[in-house]
């Protein structure tokens, strides 16, 4: 209900009742106070007193703002909704996204190689080797709530690099795929924490999903079952998935509405940014 400011009688009767009203700022500009119907009659019972005021009320509704999906449950929800719905049908029964790319397909349906999947380990690393570097240096204090969740994989990707050298394999350089995503990485971080808590969110917790799923498959197909380090986890994983929830909701409860929205919309980056390191497994 709000409350429109009093009105005050003029002390003569021979001029019109002035009527000043204040308005809430976030009404419809089109909303408009309903009639005062103010008598002659109800002037002149009154003439002894200097001015009168009347307090009149105006009835409004106003629209609750529409949650936006996940938003009940917490950010990481809603960074949840977002990133799912950049997956194909194939990849994921919430996507929407259509098939362009040969790693978008199912994974059932790619043909790795030794050579390939080596280029994306050697990426990957880069990439985690940058991410837990930006952590532990916290250009902002909210990285620092990221130390050590127990989710870090740059020593157990080096673990199995060394594995696959002691079999005979030369380990590549470094790609473009992994060197242009570190780079982005590091830009971002030094000027823009919403973003970078985007990429952070997206490229641990999908290694935590789809990575496995893609790890267990390569390993069928070109590494005798070999189970890599990459996809071990000291501790129970849901359990560290869920410390790391935790501390994201909580420190987006401090981010205005607009900064909510700019790292939802860095998740079409940072699928593109790991789309081209994941298609290196089928080169």
């Amino acid at each position: 209900m709000a409350s429109l400011t009093s009105i005050s009688q003029s002390h003569t009767l021979l001029k019109k009742p002035n009527f000043t009203s204040s308005i809430p700022h976030n009404l419809s500009s089109s909303f408009t106070p309903r009639d005062f119907l103010l008598s002659k009659t109800q002037s002149l019972k009154l003439p002894q007193m200097a001015s009168r005021s009347y307090v009149v009320s105006a009835s409004t509704t106003e629209t609750p703002r529409k949650r936006y999906p996940g938003e009940a449950k917490g950010f990481v929800e809603e960074m949840r909704f977002v990133a799912m719905k950049l997956h194909t049908k194939e990849q994921a029964k919430e996507g929407e996204k259509e098939v362009k790319q040969p790693e978008e397909h199912s994974v059932r349906k790619w043909e790795p190689s030794i050579d390939g999947y080596l280029k994306f380990l050697v990426d990957s690393k880069l990439v985690y080797d940058t991410l837990e570097s930006i952590i532990d240096k916290a250009a902002f204090p909210i990285y620092a709530e990221f130390r050590n969740t127990g989710l870090e994989r740059s020593e157990k990707l080096a673990k199995d690099l060394q594995w696959f050298e002691e079999q005979g394999y030369a380990i590549p350089k470094p790609s473009s795929p992994g060197i242009t995503y570190a780079e982005y990485l590091k830009e971002i971080s030094d000027k823009d924490p919403q973003a970078f808590i985007c990429h952070f969110y997206n490229t641990y917790f999908a290694h935590s999903a789809g990575g496995r799923m893609i790890g267990k498959k390569v390993a069928q197909q070109i590494l005798n079952n070999r189970e890599l380090e990459f996809y071990k986890w000291d501790g129970d994983l849901s359990q560290l998935l869920q410390n790391v929830r935790d501390k994201l909701n909580k420190v987006a409860e401090s981010w205005t509405r607009d900064e909510k929205n700019h790292c939802l919309e860095e998740t079409e980056k940072s699928f593109k940014h790991s789309g081209e390191i994941l298609r290196l497994i089928l080169s």
